[in-house]
């Protein structure tokens, strides 16, 4: 088709003053879209590995709200990628024509990249990009198991903290959370640890299938026992194998490590087996969580995507998850999706403030500290409030101190931290959704009921230690210290259950 005939443009004289103005305002825009650290690590003269923020994002408050978890959740995946396609389309053009080393996301819109100073210059001068940001590789310090680590005795019966939380009255109502899919992100998850192997998606009781149920989102650096771009699930650490078993373990004989021993599970590996990680292999298992592929990468399906995810990690400042919006769009885009995100509050003492680090600041996802077997406030359970918001955090507590449960080949162990913690509340909310299977993507619901079900009769700072963060005391309910009270799953069952009765609370 012709295009129609334009007239020619006036020409105006402009004044070299006006021009220098100009080009130093563009010069200053242009400076600015590139973090001053990415800048800095690209002038020592080797490509740098980089985060670039492509402009627009998707508007969930544009889907269906009357529309089932499930379509509402292909809905959004369909807008992400479809936004992603129509935003990055130029500018994956612009990089394979330069043979830049790329790798693009659609829950977040950003693209990885590993390119060189001039290629970072000349993306910051591009109007569909709006930020560069490092993509540092920084260790998670997750807790180690100590010496007992192969040793099978450590669980004997029922865990403590699932016998503190009183999973056990649930599993005597007959729900165990059969029905539900849990997931984490983390150093990897085996699979075939004896407490969590029968309860892998992955597995038909005869052969194992990985994929839609494992991705490894560590490409470099792996180690051996669990190789980078494995095709099978594999843990380069223990501390993914940890967290899972307290959510689901159970071996079926003495050994009853987790909350919810009837729910399936499936995982990615976002750490390598040292605990580092950056802001990529966050963002890689996000949408793989929200949209699970096949081994390839390909063919992502959100209907296989988790009802929770336990996430016992966190992104400090050093690692560049601070310095933009990335993360914290992929874990609103996740609870967007219907998926309950549960985050570890953080380990780190007992400095009022001390909540700095994603995901557990962001207000989308659920935080949880940590107490011991007497219901004390461990003493390495980061507080609150949320420095810039003041949001109450942790949402809640739970049993995070010498916590027994999995580790590789096939052993056990204690473990303490915020990491032991949060999984307990992933393994109540597969109890809550296994008796009220509505309460599936219905993410504010699911929160509420966790909060207002909580045990607050003789929870005490560690210590006798007397604090007050934020305005508020341990006495006084939610605080900043163990928010709203210690997890209980039998309360929150209960309400679970009497909402699925009635149909109301």
């Amino acid at each position: 088709m012709k295009r129609s005939p334009v007239a020619p443009p006036r020409r105006w004289r402009v004044s070299p003053l006006v021009l220098a103005c100009l080009a130093g305002i563009a010069g200053a825009q242009t400076s600015s879209k590139i973090e001053p650290a990415l800048r800095s690590l690209a002038q020592q003269g080797e490509p740098v590995e980089a985060l670039v923020t492509v402009a627009g994002r998707a508007d969930p408050r544009l889907l269906d709200p009357n529309a089932d978890h499930l379509s509402r959740r292909r809905a959004w995946v369909e807008t992400l990628q479809a936004t992603a396609r129509e935003r990055q389309g130029d500018l994956v053009d612009f990089l394979a024509a330069r043979g830049v080393e790329y790798r693009s996301f659609w829950i977040n819109n950003t693209i990885w990249i590993k390119a060189d100073a001039a290629t970072l210059e000349l993306l910051a001068q591009r109007a569909d990009v709006t930020h560069l940001h490092a993509n540092p590789s920084v260790s998670n310090r997750v807790p180690q198991p100590v010496a007992e680590r192969n040793a099978q005795p450590v669980p004997t019966g029922i865990a403590w903290g699932v016998s503190k939380i009183r999973a056990p009255l649930v599993w005597a109502e007959g729900v165990n959370g059969a029905g539900v899919v849990v997931a984490g992100q983390d150093t990897g998850y085996r699979w075939d640890h004896p407490a969590i192997k029968g309860k892998y998606r992955g597995w038909d009781g005869m052969a194992a299938a990985h994929a839609y149920n494992w991705h490894d989102a560590i490409h470099s650096n792996g180690g051996t026992s669990c190789p980078s771009d494995s095709p099978a699930a594999c843990d380069g650490q223990s501390h993914g194998t940890h967290t899972m078993g307290t959510i689901v373990g159970d071996d079926g004989g003495t050994n009853q490590i987790g909350v919810a021993p009837g729910a399936r599970w499936i995982g990615c590996r976002n750490m390598d087996g040292d605990g580092y990680g950056s802001p990529a292999t966050y963002t890689e298992c996000m949408q793989w969580l929200l949209a699970p592929t096949d081994l390839a990468g390909a063919n992502p399906n959100p209907d296989l995507a988790p009802d929770v995810i336990n996430n016992s990690w966190g992104c400090p400042e050093e690692e560049g998850c601070t310095t933009g919006q990335e993360i914290k769009q992929a874990v609103d885009n996740l609870v967007a999706g219907g998926i309950v995100f549960v985050a570890s509050a953080g380990n780190g003492g007992t400095t009022c403030g001390g909540m700095t680090m994603p995901p557990a600041i962001y207000d989308s996802a659920f935080a949880v500290g940590a107490t011991d077997s007497s219901d004390r406030l461990a003493s390495l359970s980061l507080r609150g409030p949320v420095a810039g918001s003041n949001l109450i955090r942790p949402d809640l507590s739970a049993p995070g101190i010498q916590v027994p449960s999995a580790v590789p080949p096939a052993g056990y162990a204690n473990l303490s931290g915020t990491s032991m913690a949060g999984p307990h509340a992933a393994g109540v909310v597969a109890l809550m959704m296994s008796a009220n299977p509505a309460l599936k993507g219905d993410v504010a619901r699911v929160a509420q009921i966790l909060r207002e079900t909580t045990i607050t009769a003789g929870i005490t700072n560690t210590n006798g230690l007397t604090q007050s963060c934020g305005g508020t005391a341990i006495t006084t309910w939610p605080n900043n210290m163990v928010g709203y009270g210690r997890l209980d799953a039998w309360n929150a069952f209960r309400r679970a259950e009497s909402i699925f009765a009635t149909g109301h609370e």
